[in-house]
């Protein structure tokens, strides 16, 4: 059968159409596999850098994105990355989160084994620019007042903002959001002082 014939044979186009479909399939099947990779490898980075942020240098010597333990907090789980020195937990990791003026602060803190803030770094909001924006470390210093903080330092009826009686400066015409944050941070406190035991093993 000539080429032309075969061309024109009735099982010739459904055939190429499924070698194309299936040529096609394959490629898009690789370069996803090596995509998923190149993005599970860049959110890891990303989540050590994170986590590497609220962490004082040298304080761990284990890999703390492995050693994990997840938690149930309101019918969610949180995920608690343990930081290790010689076997010990010295601190724990975790992310809370608290609504603020234009939706929910996603917020990752660090807390040292015997209840003192290490760290907090807002990790996700959508406040209003150039006034509840001031929570994110690059725009203002203010996340840093939560460092060596815990929940007798200062006392409870202190967690607030210094309009509500507190210890917190608030932003000019932006009070809700740092309201929001220093609520996140007590309550992401009062989080670990409820675990202690189960997060550090003692």
């Amino acid at each position: 059968m000539k080429l032309d014939e075969i061309r024109e044979h009735i099982g010739y186009q459904p055939v190429l159409l499924g070698i194309v479909a299936l040529v096609a399939s394959a490629a898009l099947a690789m370069a996803a596999g090596s995509t998923g990779e190149a993005i599970a490898a860049a959110e890891a980075k990303d989540l050590r850098d994170s986590l590497a942020e609220v962490l004082p240098a040298g304080l761990a010597d284990n890999d703390f994105l492995k050693d994990t333990l997840a938690i149930d907090k309101a019918g969610k789980p949180v995920t608690i990355y343990r930081a290790r020195r010689a076997g010990a937990v010295k601190a724990a990791v975790f992310q809370v989160a608290e609504r603020g003026y234009a939706g929910e602060i996603s917020i990752l803190m660090a807390v040292d084994a015997e209840g003192h803030t290490l760290g907090v770094r807002v990790l996700k909001h959508t406040e209003t620019p150039g006034l509840g924006d001031k929570i994110e470390v690059k725009k203002d210093p203010w996340v840093k007042a939560f460092d060596g903080k815990s929940l007798g330092d200062p006392a409870p009826e202190r967690w607030g903002v210094k309009k509500d009686g507190g210890v917190f400066d608030q932003f000019a015409g932006a009070t809700i959001t740092p309201r929001a944050v220093v609520k996140a941070v007590k309550g992401g406190l009062d989080f670990f002082a409820e675990h202690r035991t189960e997060i550090t093993g003692g």
